[in-house]
């Protein structure tokens, strides 16, 4: 009894006698000072974009100001009076104010709709093609339209939509004026952005699949997993948070309609629905010399823009595991 008990105190002096080894302290638990220490030349190369956002982008955010003031040259922008909300208020009761965000709003929605899954839906058909030179082919036709500047793109539109010898007309014998009709506005816009952009927007969704582990098709295979099978259980989980990302990157944009195509494709006759803030903006800021007053809608935009990026990342946070903001 006595020996049993004598090595059982003496394990027990050994045990605590142990000196306790430290533990890890997590990456974010660090100070700055040694993370700073630790990773100098990631944050010396992140200082970089940092000054050039700091620069150009909060930089001009002091001209903002000036929606809240009668701006005039003479006077610059610390110099012209403060008329408070003045400007918001003038927009807000123009007769045409809720018409141009309706157009803005949808014409910017119909286009995340419908846009938004072809690149996905491409790369799918793409990341299964086995021959290589067909593949190479098909990405450069694809890609090809995004190259087109949008000037050539409208103009190519008003030639194949013409009334009279157009292609489309041609196609089906018929004689209709498409840009001249406010119902075809909007398709017309959507479908032409679909062709500019839909190629080029795969080759991230390629990206995202190239980096897929190619045992898991191969363990697939050997498991008598179809091809739709694998692109269900295989590729499209490993497409999700690249697809959140764009669609929050998407939707943060939702007011920003592009100007020059629409500017470009407007007309007195379809100006019911091509009528958006964008072209206001250009002819009461540009042709008008309105600054104060495009100033507030610019901002108004803007505003909206950031709800919307705040309401869709809840929204793609609550719906997946995938968190980006």
């Amino acid at each position: 009894m006595s020996s049993t008990s004598a090595a059982a105190k003496a394990q027990k002096r050994t045990l605590f006698s142990k000196k306790k080894e430290p533990a890890l302290v997590p990456a974010h638990r660090k100070p700055l000072k040694t993370r700073l220490k630790e990773n100098w030349q990631l944050y010396l190369l992140l200082l970089i974009p940092v000054l050039i956002t700091i620069i150009y982008k909060y930089g001009p955010m002091y001209g903002i100001q000036i929606a809240f003031r009668d701006f005039t040259p003479s006077g610059g922008i610390t110099g012209s009076k403060w008329v408070g909300l003045k400007w918001f208020e003038r927009f807000f009761s123009s007769p045409n104010c809720w018409r141009m965000i309706k157009n803005t709003v949808l014409l910017s929605l119909y286009s995340l709709l419908w846009s938004f899954p072809v690149p996905i839906i491409l790369a799918l058909a793409l990341n299964q093609l086995r021959f290589h030179k067909l593949k190479r082919v098909v990405q450069t036709v694809l890609y090809a339209p995004h190259f087109i500047s949008t000037m050539i793109i409208c103009g190519m539109l008003r030639i194949f939509l013409s009334p009279s010898g157009g292609l489309i007309n041609l196609i089906f014998g018929t004689s209709i004026d498409f840009l001249n009709q406010s119902s075809m506005f909007r398709t017309i816009y959507v479908a032409s952005g679909i062709w500019q952009e839909a190629g080029w927007g795969t080759i991230i969704y390629l990206a995202t699949l190239s980096s897929v582990d190619t045992s898991l098709y191969e363990a697939a295979k050997v498991d008598g997993a179809s091809v739709f099978q694998r692109i269900l259980h295989i590729d499209l989980p490993a497409l999700v948070p690249m697809a959140v990302l764009q669609l929050i990157l998407s939707a943060s944009n939702l007011m920003n309609v592009g100007f020059e195509k629409v500017f470009l494709l407007q007309t007195d006759l379809n100006i019911e629905t091509s009528d958006i803030i964008a072209v206001y903006v250009y002819e009461q800021g540009i042709q008008r010399t309105q600054y104060s007053y495009t100033t507030a809608i610019g901002l108004f935009n803007k505003a909206v823009n950031i709800i919307l990026l705040i309401i869709v990342s809840r929204i793609a946070k609550k719906a997946s595991d995938v968190q980006f903001v």
